[in-house]
């Protein structure tokens, strides 16, 4: 068997912007996963936050696998907000991958592709390698450098120190250049990763702690390493099937990861990598991470796509699959019958339906508070409360929407808050669906391909 090969994963500097959910931090439940008022970003629908804590605590404890949960209820009330709660709640290492019902047909790939690859990136292998580190305390660095320049490389001395022992170690060119870049000076905790040459600075040694003020506050200090300088350590890379299939399905598969040009991979390079996957399984090498798959808008998939959820739910290493729609009974896709959110009744038979309710004026009013401190806008109780009418009478993510162009109003008087008149301003330049319905029905001779029954439309037939 051709040997696969694994990513190693780095941590990088997220970028984060205001978003739709970025107030969202978990699922603001406690301990005994009973949902409180309001706390991590979420506010209300109690009942469907408790269910989706009680799924996230059997995913953690890993057990149920291959199942599917149901998020069923109108727009704007949480639906994707609890799924991305619970993407917080797992944690950095559980991956959660996410994906719209509409995706998979403008992908250039077939639809079952497409899912399949979706189900692969919510499939984590947690892999076990040991790996051999020189762990010491920098006692000195000597460089010698040759005096005249190319006439020979730079040649060196590093010497390490544990508790116990003290030993000198040649260097080359890469790993003087390596010390540099880190620079490492007397005194430093390294560790070395003897395979790579990768070179890690733990901190300062307490022996150096009194040249504190020559450091400044944010040094760290660490104790000098005891015992023997080189040791074996574990080290856990945690990557996901996916990653490893499209690194393995081509030459420098791995840059394929950055474009995002994966294209479709073989099914023998899959079966590969699963039986790969299955033998560092037994011999204690890795393990499964089930994630979770989230597709929003499921109605959107057709009936070819159900019939392939059916059948990979069934797979020993599928993820936990949340699905959520705000449909009623409505035609199944590519089929002519109806069926409740649009999906068939076997596939339905299978979900676990949490269903969310709208939300009280009470809580638009702890939503909007949430979005003011997220978006950084000052906002007066007035303006507010006002807020709040027109997000009960209209809809919370209309009334969301005005926030930030109330505070670029605001900011045009050159107002410190956010008052009522500046709601009113963009209330008034802003049309919520209600008044661009009423508006539509005033004016619809005036409008192209108008369908109102009873209206003669500019063709001269009369509307279906």
């Amino acid at each position: 068997m051709t040997e696969v090969k694994v990513l190693e994963g780095k941590d990088l500097t997220k970028i984060e912007r205001i978003g739709a959910h970025s107030h969202i931090r978990g699922l603001g439940l406690d301990d005994a996963l009973e949902a409180r008022k309001s706390s991590q970003g979420m506010v209300g629908q109690q009942a469907a936050r408790r269910a989706a804590g009680v799924i996230l605590q059997m995913i953690k404890d890993g057990k149920i696998a291959g199942r599917a949960v149901l998020l069923a209820g109108q727009p704007g009330t949480g639906k994707t907000a609890i799924a991305m709660g619970m993407a917080k709640a797992l944690g950095e290492e559980a991956p959660f991958a996410m994906m719209a019902g509409s995706e998979i047909f403008s992908l250039e790939m077939s639809k079952t592709e497409a899912l399949t690859q979706a189900f692969r990136k919510a499939i984590g292998v947690r892999i076990k390698e040991e790996t051999e580190i020189i762990e010491g305390e920098v006692v000195e660095i000597q460089i010698d450098r040759p005096a005249t320049a190319g006439a020979a490389s730079k040649t060196g001395k590093l010497t390490l120190k544990t508790t116990e022992m003290e030993t000198v170690y040649d260097l080359g060119t890469k790993m003087i250049e390596a010390l540099s870049k880190q620079k490492v000076q007397s005194g430093d905790v390294v560790a070395i990763d003897k395979a790579s040459g990768k070179i890690s600075k733990l901190g300062r040694s307490f022996a150096r702690s009194r040249d504190y003020d020559a450091m400044g506050p944010q040094t760290k200090f660490v104790q000098c390493p005891d015992g023997e300088l080189q040791k074996r350590k574990e080290v856990v890379h945690v990557v996901t099937l996916h990653e490893i299939d499209v690194i393995n399905s081509r030459t420098q598969g791995f840059l394929a990861l950055f474009t995002g040009d994966t294209g479709e991979i073989r099914t023998e390079v899959r079966e590969q990598i699963d039986g790969k996957v299955a033998e560092w399984r037994e011999e204690g090498k890795a393990e499964i991470i089930p994630g979770v798959l989230f597709i929003d808008e499921v109605h959107m998939l057709d009936i070819e796509c159900f019939s392939y959820l059916n059948r990979a739910l069934e797979n020993e290493m599928a993820p936990i699959l949340v699905v959520a729609t705000n449909r009623g009974i409505t035609r199944i896709r590519g089929t002519n019958y109806k069926s409740p959110h649009g999906i068939p009744i076997d596939l339905l038979d299978r979900l676990l339906i949490i269903t969310t309710v709208p939300y009280s004026e009470e809580e638009i009013r702890m939503i909007l508070d949430i979005r003011c401190e997220e978006e950084d806008v000052e906002m007066s109780d007035d303006a507010k409360e006002l807020l709040t009418k027109i997000g009960k009478e209209t809809s919370l993510r209309y009334a969301i929407h005005l926030i930030t162009a109330a505070s670029l109003a605001c900011q045009k008087r050159k107002g410190k808050e956010v008052e009522i008149e500046d709601i009113g301003r963009v209330y008034s330049l802003f049309m919520d669906v209600k008044r661009s319905t009423q508006f539509l029905m005033e004016y619809q001779e005036q409008f192209m391909f108008n369908e109102v029954p009873g209206v003669e439309g500019d063709d001269g037939q009369m509307a279906d």
